[in-house]
């Protein structure tokens, strides 16, 4: 497969421009002008249609395949949600008419989906206040930390440390740094694969600021002891906050709020409704109890007595800003579409149908794979490829072989505290033609493992591109175009 580079052919062109007839008498330095052409592709119009078309049909996503990344719902999502965001008087609205002198009136339907969307996340979570500012799950996450920080200052608490799972998402350690803490791990009941509870009360003290967790965990546990542990953090007068990356197993059956978690992020791209990878875009919300509202980044929108909507900045003890404007507003918006489309009961059965999939599979499997933790799952499962190490067969072939057999491989190598592991999330949108189509190419290549381990350590071989040296890859990487 050519990059665009390599069919370029000299003086062929696909523009035409026009003769510039506009006077300019501005000399630009000569520091500032090149010493040699600009290094572009010439290729005709349609050499260059050809060749980003032919690349689109080697894409894989959502809309045409399995994607069974664990910990990051790659879900298939209604279009009409789309449809909805892309409507002009959505889409073509700019943010600045917020600012002007009676701006607000030509805004108003934009500002009741924000304020309407924050008051339906309050109801899905049980928090009392949201912003929809943070613009990414991780951002969420930070946004998070700095509204911990902001109420521990104000309380005058000399706080210093986040205690965190070991099995956490990477983002819940950076987060916790990002915002000036040290963090402190706190091992996995390798008997239950939950929180090592008598860990964590040799490690909470009163310097910690925070507990940051997942519920249901990376492993796919739910942890029936939440209420226990937010009792121990707020001992403490430590905040219990919530990654909400997992809240497509739980919505309707758990809210966090009332499990004690004061924070919550939810990833609005991977649970309500907008392809989720690719870079973005995406949205992370953040909710809070009432004791850090008043923390909450400004501007905020404000419903009036006669049901029009205004903006506020006076709150302050707000962190203030933490992104321009309304953060990913399209994001949110679809988001918005997408409950009222589901409802309650809607989003419930959501829940059930992904927490169904995933044991489904999990039971399917087990015979031929190790399990990290054989009991009922939430929304995703974590296999091991222990057993077919013993014939020298790791996760990462079985990934591979995935592909030959026409799947997205799923999450391996995580959680970190789990040898070989195989992370698989099918969500609720798959049928169980495509799960059991999935399974039993799981199946096909645990028996090939016993087999003929060696036709697994060249795959993929039916893809564009062969295996390539990760190592080397990430070491020497080089994105000039030369």
């Amino acid at each position: 497969m050519q990059v665009i580079f390599d069919k370029s052919v000299k003086g062929r062109t696909g523009v035409s421009l026009p003769v510039n007839d506009v006077a300019n008498d501005i000399k630009i330095p000569g520091d500032y002008l090149r010493a040699s052409p600009l290094n572009l592709c010439e290729l005709s119009e349609l050499d260059v249609v050809r060749h980003f078309t032919e690349l689109s049909t080697k894409n894989y996503g959502v809309d045409t395949n399995f994607y069974p990344l664990g910990s990051c719902t790659m879900k298939y999502n209604p279009k009409v949600c789309e449809k909805i965001a892309g409507f002009k008087g959505f889409s073509d609205i700019h943010p600045m008419y917020t600012l002007l002198d009676g701006g607000a009136q030509f805004t108003q339907g934009s500002l009741k989906v924000i304020h309407d969307l924050e008051s339906l996340l309050c109801e899905i979570t049980a928090m009392d206040a949201f912003t929809l500012q943070p613009m990414a799950g991780s951002h969420g996450e930070h946004t998070g930390m700095m509204l911990i920080a902001a109420y521990h200052r104000q309380k005058g608490n000399e706080k210093n440390e986040v205690l965190i799972p070991d099995e956490a998402h990477g983002t819940n350690p950076s987060s916790a740094a990002a915002a000036g803490y040290s963090v402190k791990s706190i091992p996995t009941d390798p008997a239950t694969g939950l929180l090592n509870i008598e860990k964590l009360k040799e490690a909470i003290s009163e310097k910690t600021a925070a507990i940051m967790m997942t519920n249901p965990n990376t492993l796919g546990l739910f942890n029936p002891q939440i209420k226990e542990i937010a009792d121990i953090a707020h001992s403490y007068d430590a905040q219990l906050y919530y990654d909400g990356a997992n809240l497509n197993a739980i919505m309707g059956k758990f809210r966090p709020g009332e499990g004690g978690f004061d924070v919550v992020h939810l990833n609005l791209h991977k649970t309500f409704a907008t392809p989720h990878g690719g870079g973005g875009p995406g949205a992370g919300p953040v909710g809070v109890k009432k004791h850090l509202e008043p923390f909450l980044p400004v501007s905020r929108v404000i419903k009036k007595g006669d049901n029009a909507f205004e903006l506020s900045d006076d709150y302050p003890s707000s962190i203030g800003k933490v992104t321009p404007f309304f953060g990913n507003f399209l994001v949110s918006l679809k988001a918005y579409v997408y409950i009222l489309m589901m409802g309650g009961e809607g989003l419930k059965k959501v829940s059930e149908q992904a927490v169904l999939s995933a044991n489904y599979i999990m039971h399917s499997l087990k015979d031929y794979y190790d399990v990290a933790y054989l009991k009922t799952c939430m929304h995703e499962c974590v296999l091991t490829a222990k057993r077919q190490m013993e014939h020298g067969v790791s996760a990462l072939d079985i990934a591979k072989s995935l592909i030959d057999r026409g799947f997205h491989p799923p999450t391996i190598y995580f959680p970190l505290i789990v040898k070989e592991a195989m992370m698989i999330e099918p969500t609720e949108t798959e049928s169980k033609e495509t799960i059991d189509a999935f399974i039993n190419a799981m199946i096909e290549i645990a028996k090939e493992t016993q087999n003929n381990p060696l036709s697994l350590f060249d795959a993929p071989v039916s893809a564009p591109l062969g295996r390539l040296n990760e190592t080397k890859a990430a070491k020497e990487m080089d994105v000039a175009c030369l």
